[in-house]
């Protein structure tokens, strides 16, 4: 079943239950990283199978997820892990550990 999915508000067409970090990386999204960490670290996808947690990303109503591991569900609105201001991963998460 076809779904459409929101990337910083860009609409990307996909097919439900596929994973994020597939769909994102089919879009060439991942290009430049899925987020950005406190340290500047970019994120984006290593080993796949949710190890790593390399694929970070924020998913609106659910927070921070792993992109390899979250299915793709119609109308969906995701964003670089550090795209939020006020985020659990943005301006308000403190500083880095």
């Amino acid at each position: 079943m076809n779904a459409v999915i929101y990337w910083q508000d860009q609409p990307i067409v996909c097919t439900a239950g596929e994973t994020l970090a597939f769909v994102l990386l089919r879009a060439k999204i991942c290009d430049s990283g899925f987020g950005v960490s406190c340290t500047g670290q970019v994120y984006g996808l290593f080993c796949g199978i949710g190890a790593c947690q390399g694929c970070l990303v924020e998913v609106e109503g659910h927070g921070i997820v792993e992109a390899c591991m979250t299915p793709v569900k119609d109308k969906m609105k995701v964003y670089p892990a550090s795209y939020h201001e006020g985020s659990p991963s943005g301006s308000e998460a403190g500083a880095c550990a």
